[in-house]
């Protein structure tokens, strides 16, 4: 019988979750070469090539991939055994590690999120906010479950992952309610010379306001650019300048931020993306989140 060595195991492991070797090396207090070494025992053992180079670290392959999700279940059992052991108690909860796309709306945020929590599993959710690339490379090295942005992989990122869109938005713009006094009436002309407040250029909202803008001759007065949209909504709260935001989540915008809606832009609409490993989804809280998401949100 062969016998797989669970030291090796544990030290893939370990590199898969951490990264890179040199990462790894800090953690389990082991030399570079060392650990190196330990890891091509590995693969040398299993006839298979566990990582690739991507950039400064590594990636899985696909066969590593595999048997990572395995080394996940058998260290996740062997905690279990251990705190039987000492007689602590074994309910453990569904840990959810989820990336979210620093431009996107908190709120929205919150409601593809919430029908996670009310699955019948106690759920423990971790949640990561980052650049869309960080989260993807995250993604790669199966430290997150799912990350959900405003876009889909983009082309120039080259993991194997798949987005499944959750549903797309009309976009209202909302301001102070003196700043809707004054502009509601000739809507959109009177946004010209108007003071507005707009999301990062890596966002898919900037690009779409940047051309709504110039298909319909409007020059606003670009007050400044926010990566964080909770920051930007304090600032058109203070009557700082105007900002856009999906209408399916208009009435909590306003109810939050004592703002109004100046008016409705044609033509622009903001997706929303889960973006996984799996081509079919299988894990029951993210499964949660894109049905609730299709059926009850983006209807």
């Amino acid at each position: 019988m062969e016998w797989l060595n669970y030291h090796h195991l544990y030290y893939f492991w370990t590199v898969a979750r951490e990264g890179s070797i040199s990462k790894a090396t800090h953690k389990l207090h082991l030399a570079q070469p060392t650990l190196s070494a330990q890891i091509k025992s590995l693969e040398n053992a299993l006839n298979e090539k566990l990582f690739e180079k991507s950039g400064r670290g590594l990636a899985l392959t696909e066969v590593g991939q595999t048997v990572y999700r395995y080394a996940e279940d058998i260290f996740s059992l062997g905690k279990e055994l251990q705190d039987t052991l000492k007689g602590r108690p074994t309910g453990k909860p569904i840990t959810l590690n989820i990336g979210i796309a620093d431009n996107l709306h908190k709120l929205i945020a919150f409601k593809l999120i919430e029908p996670a929590l009310k699955l019948k599993e106690e759920i423990r959710l971790v949640c990561l906010e980052d650049r869309p690339e960080k989260l993807l490379s995250e993604l790669a090295l199966h430290n997150l479950d799912i990350v959900i942005s405003d876009a889909p992989i983009p082309p120039s990122i080259h993991i194997k992952a798949f987005h499944h869109l959750l549903g797309e938005s009309d976009i209202h713009f909302f301001g102070s309610q003196s700043l809707v006094k004054n502009l509601k009436r000739n809507f959109p002309q009177s946004l010209n010379s108007a003071p507005f407040l707009l999301p990062s250029p890596q966002a898919s909202l900037r690009r779409d306001l940047e051309r709504w803008f110039e298909e319909n001759k409007i020059f606003p007065k670009i007050m400044g650019e926010f990566q964080d949209s909770a920051l930007m909504k304090v600032f058109a709260q203070s009557g700082y300048g105007i900002f856009a935001g999906p209408s399916v989540i208009s009435k909590e915008i306003c109810s939050q931020y004592d703002v109004g809606v100046i008016g409705k832009p044609t033509s622009i609409k903001e997706k929303f993306y889960a973006i996984s490993y799996e081509r079919k989804i299988k894990n029951p809280a993210v499964l949660a989140i894109c049905e609730q998401a299709k059926s009850k949100i983006f209807f």
